[in-house]
């Protein structure tokens, strides 16, 4: 974890952003304090696949094995924050939690805190870089992690910022 912050102390960025990319809790809560309003999640893409090689290692299952994927936006008001992909295993889900994750656009931390599971987030990798994801060419921070529940891989998470203005709340 402190190289991840030294990562994110070395980048010039706004400290909101900063604050959002270097948690290791909710993304989501974060946002709604910051902007004062309530996030809302907009589902780009819901579908369940079969674990390739790369998603198996990254969840630490077997190839084959199905995987919750699903893309959304967060946003407050009218303004797109994150651009997020999540996997989760399916074998690994608690009861109920598969309906909630595939059936309405409700945020992962709240999904997490409404079947009270306890977990931490492992923080893999941060990097910078440009891209599409938010429409139109811009940088964006791009943080990947693991969300970890009895010291398993419960989900995969790839978060997107972009790096401009709409941070400088």
């Amino acid at each position: 974890m402190d190289d991840i912050i030294e990562s994110l102390c070395k980048l010039d960025l706004p400290t909101c952003l900063r604050i959002c990319a270097g948690t290791d809790g909710s993304v989501t809560h974060l946002l709604e304090l910051m902007t004062g309003q309530v996030v809302r999640v907009k589902t780009r893409q819901q579908q369940v696949i079969e674990a390739g090689d790369k998603i198996a290692e990254l969840l630490d299952i077997s190839a084959g094995d199905a995987v919750n994927e699903r893309i959304v936006l967060l946003c407050a008001g009218d303004v797109v924050y994150v651009y997020a992909r999540s996997l989760v295993p399916i074998k690994r889900m608690p009861a109920g939690m598969e309906y909630d994750l595939t059936r309405a656009d409700i945020p992962i931390g709240r999904i997490l805190k409404e079947y009270a599971i306890e977990s931490r987030r492992e923080i893999d990798e941060i990097e910078v870089f440009e891209s599409r994801v938010f429409g139109e060419e811009c940088m964006v921070l791009s943080r990947k992690y693991r969300i970890i529940h009895d010291n398993m891989a419960l989900m995969w998470i790839n978060e997107m910022f972009p790096i401009d203005s709409r941070w400088n709340l």
